[in-house]
């Protein structure tokens, strides 16, 4: 297959920012991970996040080594531009996706928010999309996970937490080339504390319990430890974490679709993409009810 006229430029450019300490990986011009998954013709695979070791996991691949960046692109010679993960170590990078397109308005719309919460927005990284938006660029403090939501915070804020990615300055589409602003600082500057409240999701609402039995303390133990089990995965295992959990939770059978939204609700709050963790949650009950049904 041959190489894209902006393959050279997409990957001087990844490799200029993994240089800078930032998670890179190739993507394709619909913005969209540009190394086939290995799994893809393996429907019925338990869902990998890279343990396999082969490339081919969108953003679980990004890396900051020059050679892997290097790697990583000659597996997608059509990539036109490259992806950021966001949440990673040293800057622990929070994307601030505002929409301008289709009605939407989403720098007023953080304007707004900062004046209702009484914040400042800092000057930042900035970077201008071929839509009109802007991407502005923070960094968050070391332990803290900002999920990925859109449109919650207000309609065209969309925001790339843990889990999530940016497309990196100098990516090229069809609709134009993503650009640093002028005004931009050099490095992502730190989210305003009012700001971080309003993107991390609300602290865990105690279930109410049932009348004291055995029997059903011992169901409600064992839900609560799997909603633990996916909170705590470490860096890397979350959906791994979740799709075993949803198994355990379906094959019980007992209030299984409750759990399951608890299980969705933990993933989310720890970073997991709300689409991806709903999928993997569906594959799990797929996948156990194939195994009753054989």
């Amino acid at each position: 297959m041959p190489y894209s006229v902006h393959w050279p430029e997409a990957l001087a450019n990844a490799l200029r920012a993994a240089q800078r300490g930032l998670h890179v990986f190739p993507l394709t011009s619909k913005k969209l991970p540009a190394v086939r998954s290995p799994h893809a013709d393996q429907p019925d695979a338990e869902p990998c996040r890279g343990e396999c070791g082969r490339p081919g996991h969108g953003v679980h691949d990004a890396t900051t080594v020059p050679a892997d960046v290097r790697a990583l692109f000659h597996a997608a010679p059509r990539a036109t531009g490259y992806g950021i993960a966001c949440g990673r170590r040293p800057m622990h990078l929070i994307g601030v996706d505002l929409d301008r397109k289709n009605g939407l308005d989403g720098v007023a719309a953080l304007r707004d928010l900062a004046h209702k919460h009484g914040f400042d927005l800092p000057g930042t990284v900035t970077i201008a999309t071929p839509s009109g938006g802007l991407h502005l660029w923070l960094s968050g403090p070391a332990g803290v996970v900002v999920p990925n939501s859109a449109s919650r915070l207000g309609p065209g804020i969309d925001i790339r937490g843990t889990g999530g990615y940016l497309v990196g300055p100098g990516s090229w589409t069809p609709a134009g080339v993503y650009r640093v602003l002028a005004h931009s600082t050099p490095v992502p500057q730190p989210v305003p504390a009012a700001l971080l409240q309003l993107l991390l999701p609300p602290p865990a609402q105690e279930r109410p319990r049932p009348a004291p039995s055995a029997e059903c303390g011992t169901s409600s133990q064992a839900s609560d430890a799997l909603v633990r089990f996916v909170r705590d995965s470490p860096e890397g295992q979350l959906n791994n974490r979740l799709y075993w959990a949803a198994c355990r939770a379906f094959e019980s059978g007992e209030d299984a679709d409750s759990v399951a939204a608890e299980l969705l609700a933990a993933a989310c709050a720890a970073g997991h993409p709300e689409r991806g963790a709903a999928r993997t949650i569906a594959s799990a009950r797929s996948r156990v009810a194939g195994r009753a049904g054989r």
